[in-house]
């Protein structure tokens, strides 16, 4: 296992049409490479609590996401990623959020245009992320 930091995090969203990208502050954080025969990742966010009804909910219904993240230094290309937020464990006015997933091997304006080109085809929801995962490959346990 190789273990860095995590320096940003955003969650790339579908709005209606179009995708965008929600910035989470992190007030620390971590992102493991597990070198399982999966290929998963694991990734701790450290937070303000104000995140928590947000996770909560990704948690429950446990929603997988396409996330960005920078890993060691701001100056690095995002990475990215799907996953699943996997736990939300509460620290006083803070919280950790732990996701798994896959590192999507793709640059990312390709991985852009591709969901736009999904989104054009009139994917959403699932079977975006369905869709998504078989011309990509990627696979997330």
């Amino acid at each position: 296992m190789k273990t860095f930091k995590l320096v940003s995090l955003d969650i790339i969203e579908e709005n209606q049409e179009d995708i965008t990208l929600r910035s989470i502050e992190l007030k620390d954080g971590m992102i493991i490479n597990r070198e399982d025969d999966h290929g998963r990742w694991l990734l701790e966010a450290f937070l303000d609590e104000d995140y928590r009804e947000y996770f909560q909910s990704l948690v429950k219904r446990k929603e997988k996401l396409m996330i960005q993240a920078l890993i060691t230094k701001k100056s690095n290309s995002p990475a990215t990623f799907l996953v699943e937020p996997k736990e939300v464990n509460l620290f006083e006015e803070n919280m950790n959020v732990i996701f798994m997933g896959s590192m999507v091997d793709k640059k990312q304006e390709q991985v852009e245009k591709l969901l736009q080109i999904l989104l054009e085809e009139g994917y959403q929801g699932k079977q975006l992320l369905e869709e998504f995962k078989r011309r990509t490959g990627t696979v997330s346990n």
